[in-house]
C-alpha cells in the first residue's frame, strides 16, 4: 500500500513537471516590478472604495439566499501555483454538487437573482482587490481558471498553459474583447497576445475598457 502511494506521488510529480515545462519562461524584469507597484497603489484605493459596496451586497446576499457571503475557489496562477480567489457569492449554495466544475454559461440557472446583477456589473469581483494586495493576482492579466478546467483546456489547446507565464488578473484583454462568452481557444489567443505586448499603458487601457464593459454590461452571464 505504501509503495503504491509512493508510485502515485512520483507520477503526479512527473506530470506536474511536464505541465510546468509547457508554460515556458516566466515574465520578469523591471516592467513586472513597476506593474506590482501600480497594482499595490490602485489595489489599495480600490479596496477602500469598494468596502461600502461590498457591505451592501453582503447584506443582500444574506437576505436572499442560504450560504456564506464570500466564496473561495481554487484557481491556477503564476507558473502553475494555486491560490484561493475571493468573490462575493453569486450562485446558489452547492451549485456544482452534481455537475462538478463547469464553465459558466449565459442565463446560468445556478446564479441567484442578486448574483445575476452582480455579475452584470462585475461587483462580485470586488473582493479580489485583496488577492491583488496579497500578490496572488494583478489588476490586469489572464483570468485564472480552476485546476480541472486548466487541465482540460491545456489538453485541447497546446498554448493554454502559456497564459500562466504572468500573474493572473481581475480583468484582462480577453474579458474586454469577449467577456464571459468567449471560448477557451479565443481566450488563450487574447491572453497570450496580452503577455507578448504587456506594458503599464496597456494595463491602463484595459482598466479603462473594463469600466466601459461594466457600464454596458457586455458579456455578462
Amino acid at each position: 500500500m505504501h509503495e503504491v502511494e509512493i508510485n502515485e506521488s512520483i507520477v503526479a510529480d512527473e506530470q506536474h513537471c511536464e505541465f510546468i515545462s509547457k508554460i515556458g519562461v516566466p515574465v520578469t524584469g523591471w516592467k513586472m516590478d513597476l506593474k506590482r507597484c501600480f497594482d499595490l497603489a490602485v489595489g489599495l484605493l480600490g479596496t477602500l472604495l469598494s468596502v461600502p459596496i461590498v457591505n451592501v451586497f453582503a447584506i443582500l446576499i444574506k437576505l436572499t439566499s442560504d450560504g456564506p457571503v464570500f466564496y473561495k475557489q481554487e484557481r491556477v496562477g503564476w507558473m502553475g501555483t494555486t491560490f484561493d480567489v475571493i468573490k462575493l457569492r453569486s450562485m446558489y449554495q452547492d451549485a456544482e454538487a452534481q455537475t462538478g466544475a463547469i464553465w459558466a454559461k449565459k442565463n446560468d440557472p445556478r446564479v441567484t437573482p442578486v448574483g445575476r446583477w452582480m455579475r452584470k456589473t462585475r461587483i462580485d469581483e470586488l473582493p479580489q482587490f485583496w488577492n491583488v494586495l496579497k500578490g496572488d493576482m494583478s489588476l490586469v492579466g489572464p483570468r485564472p481558471e480552476r485546476p480541472e478546467l486548466t487541465e482540460q483546456f491545456s489538453e485541447r489547446y497546446p498554448d493554454f498553459p502559456k497564459r500562466l507565464r504572468i500573474i493572473p488578473g481581475i480583468t484582462g484583454y480577453a474579458q474586454i474583447n469577449g467577456g464571459y462568452d468567449i471560448t477557451p481557444g479565443a481566450k488563450c489567443q487574447y491572453d497570450n497576445y496580452y503577455i507578448e505586448h504587456f506594458s503599464i499603458w496597456f494595463d491602463i487601457k484595459m482598466l479603462m475598457g473594463t469600466v466601459r464593459v461594466i457600464i454596458s454590461g457586455d458579456g455578462a452571464r
